[in-house]
């Protein structure tokens, strides 16, 4: 799978597969240089589950109250 095809999953297909990916090297059953490929798109998939968490953090306001009782929305802060 290629960097390209990684960026198109949603969320949930990247973690997903990286899940799989997981249960298959813990279950060490299989040959090395398939682990390592794995292990590989492990990462690549990992970083992309990371950036989706990242822009979703970005998107969310964060609500609060003043003391008169309104409300007001503020980005965030990402760190």
């Amino acid at each position: 799978m290629s960097q390209t095809e990684i960026e198109n999953l949603s969320f949930e297909e990247a973690l997903s597969q990286l899940e799989e990916i997981v249960r298959q090297l813990e279950s060490g059953s299989g040959k090395l240089d398939d682990a390592i490929t794995a292990y590989e798109k492990g990462a690549l998939l990992k970083r992309h589950c990371e950036a989706k968490l990242a822009e979703a953090k970005a998107k969310v306001d964060k609500i609060s109250l003043a003391p008169d009782g309104s409300v007001s929305a503020q980005p965030t802060e990402i760190s």
